[in-house]
């Protein structure tokens, strides 16, 4: 059996909040459980939104809350060369083509339709390149470990953006490459990017690239309804552990997991040890969201 692999994967557009934490959290205790590890990965490759100095925060933030990951951190923004090779292959497939249409173009479509699938409409114009989902997987199926099998038709929901008009790399393609380079075989992320993972499957499967478990968590939300971010302002989370403690005892709280109420003020290392030798996905409850 292969040995457990996991990741945390944030964008360095702001600080870590309460969502981030909870993500964070059972990333790692679903790793530390079972004596695997647990990776760290910077998703920086959109700088216009990652503010100088934020990977730092989070590297500091993770650390106060005892979350300490194995081996070197990555950052997506140094991995150009494994991104475009990766493009170029689904370009070869006929899988990825380039496209000069915007959103403003599109916008009364629930998808964009495919109009440069046969050929650019205007040449002259900026190119993002897009999947073919029409032409990868179909239909595409997994076993999620908490919210259980599901089925999507990736058609159904777009030909998603691979490399940006500005030459920027997109989420899809650069979290699958990274994935299968850095061996993951666990994924535990929010309830938002399960949908995502239709793409991404498509995308594993043109790569001839491993596909790994898959764990999404309910999202946290606010007493406005909306899920924490960073933008809508979440609060940052601190960087003393004193002011960790009770906010580790509040996020294993969130994943169901059972709070020694003593055990609220100890130190995280002492929370975190417990954690990991109770730590039982099954106890999740399949919503998805849950108030802060």
């Amino acid at each position: 059996m292969t040995p457990y692999r996991g990741r945390f994967a944030p964008t360095p557009s702001g600080p870590l909040h309460l969502g981030s934490l909870v993500a964070a959290l059972a990333s790692y205790l679903d790793a530390r459980h079972v004596g695997g590890e647990w990776l760290l990965r910077i998703e920086d490759i959109d700088p216009p939104r990652c503010p100088p100095g934020t990977d730092s925060v989070i590297l500091r933030q993770l650390e106060v809350f005892g979350l300490h990951w194995d081996g070197p951190v990555r950052f997506q923004s140094e991995r150009d060369e494994a991104y475009q090779d990766a493009l170029d292959r689904l370009r070869d497939q006929g899988l990825a083509y380039p496209c000069s249409c915007s959103r403003r173009q599109w916008r009364d479509h629930a998808v964009y339709p495919g109009w440069c699938r046969c050929g650019v409409r205007e040449p002259g114009k900026p190119q993002a390149w897009r999947l073919r989902s029409d032409l990868g997987l179909r239909p595409v199926t997994w076993q999620d470990r908490l919210f259980g099998e599901q089925t999507f038709d990736p058609a159904a929901l777009g030909d998603v953006v691979l490399k940006r008009k500005d030459a920027l790399w997109a989420y899809q393609l650069a979290v699958v490459v990274d994935d299968a380079d850095q061996g993951i075989t666990d994924v535990v992320r929010g309830y938002d990017l399960l949908d995502n993972t239709p793409w991404q499957r498509q995308l594993q499967h043109a790569l001839s690239l491993p596909e790994p478990r898959y764990l999404h968590l309910p999202l946290v939300i606010g007493e406005d309804g909306q899920k924490l971010s960073k933008q809508n302002l979440a609060p940052a989370l601190p960087c003393d552990e004193v002011h960790a403690r009770p906010l580790l005892s509040r996020a294993l709280g969130l994943l169901d997991q059972p709070i020694d109420p003593e055990q609220r003020h100890a130190p995280v290392e002492a929370q975190l040890a417990e954690a990991i030798a109770r730590w039982d996905s099954t106890r999740l409850v399949p919503v998805n969201h849950r108030q802060g």
